[in-house]
């Protein structure tokens, strides 16, 4: 288990190619995730079995045998991974805090705190599962 909290939680990013490709597909082969990933990047086969082979030893994707050919299907959301994304992007470059970053972005008001415009934002989280409204910022 020490390992695992080691490793980075967010996919890199060939295997977040592999993850978002099979989130469209529901389940998938080694083919069928290499024919979506090859539109915007050209992949081998063998680099396609490997990537999927490491989402699976993560526990990000399930496979089970298909006559010779495995299927795997995803195990975590699309919204749970962006979650993930944003938290490590707001670790990374806002020491942490939304409202750091909603004050680069400007969405502060004058003369209203960083506290108060980010309180809609705070709401609509909480009250949609944790799901940031990106409407509100």
């Amino acid at each position: 288990m020490a390992r695992a909290a080691a490793q980075r939680e967010l996919p890199p990013p060939l295997e977040l190619s592999c993850l978002k490709a099979l989130w469209s597909l529901g389940e998938g082969s080694v083919n069928d995730v290499r024919r979506i990933v090859s539109r915007n990047k050209p992949l081998a086969y063998t680099t396609v079995m490997t990537l999927l082979d490491r989402l699976a030893r993560k526990g990000v994707v399930t496979r089970r045998k298909m006559g010779r050919a495995f299927l795997y299907t995803p195990q975590v959301s699309q919204d749970s991974v962006r979650r993930m994304a944003v938290r490590e992007f707001l670790e990374n470059h806002f020491d942490g805090s939304a409202d750091v970053l909603i004050e680069f972005l400007g969405g502060v008001p004058a003369g209203l705190s960083v506290a108060a415009a980010a309180e809609p934002a705070r709401a609509a989280a909480a009250a949609s599962d944790g799901r940031l409204d990106t409407a509100l910022l």
